[in-house]
């Protein structure tokens, strides 16, 4: 990425924002918490130092932060939800939705990681250079973790009875 002035910089964002937006909803679920992911990994990396990355690589580098930012809101919300947990009761269950919404919600059952690396290689189509890049993990380490979250999401789809078991 060239120098990160303010025009470089609105560039960079018209580049990637709705790319990086897509991804964060995809993986959280939630518009308001995308929106604010976005945002966050956008000011983070343009206070880094990071004027001497490709824009592939700047990219990349956001991607990564913006995963950063998911993980740590999910563990935020998860010690939250353990407090709640211990104050009221579980809302109840809402009522049996359509097809794509139990596809969305089986999907959504998924661990953040398993979501995103999903996301990354069939929705972004990024190989597993870029999602090792994207999340901050090791290349080989790419297969086997989406394969277990093919594995994962194959399971959880049968047993909703969306698919049919292999």
């Amino acid at each position: 990425m060239p120098e990160l002035t303010e025009l470089a910089f609105g560039e960079f964002y018209r580049r990637h924002a709705r790319a990086l937006w897509s991804y964060v909803y995809r993986v959280t679920g939630n518009a308001a918490d995308a929106d604010d992911i976005v945002q966050d990994a956008f000011c983070r990396v343009f206070c880094a130092e990071v004027s001497d990355l490709s824009d592939e690589d700047g990219r990349r580098y956001l991607f990564r932060v913006a995963g950063n930012l998911m993980t740590d809101r999910w563990r935020h919300a998860q010690r939250e939800l353990s407090w709640l947990a211990r104050l009221r009761p579980p809302p109840p269950e809402p009522p049996p939705a359509g097809h794509d919404e139990e596809v969305a919600r089986t999907f959504a059952a998924l661990k953040p990681r398993e979501r995103a690396l999903l996301w990354l290689a069939y929705v972004e189509q990024q190989d597993h250079q870029q999602i090792a890049d994207s999340l901050g993990l090791a290349r080989g380490s790419v297969k086997v973790l989406l394969s277990r979250a093919r594995n994962r999401l194959r399971e959880l789809l049968s047993s909703a009875r969306i698919v049919a078991r292999a």
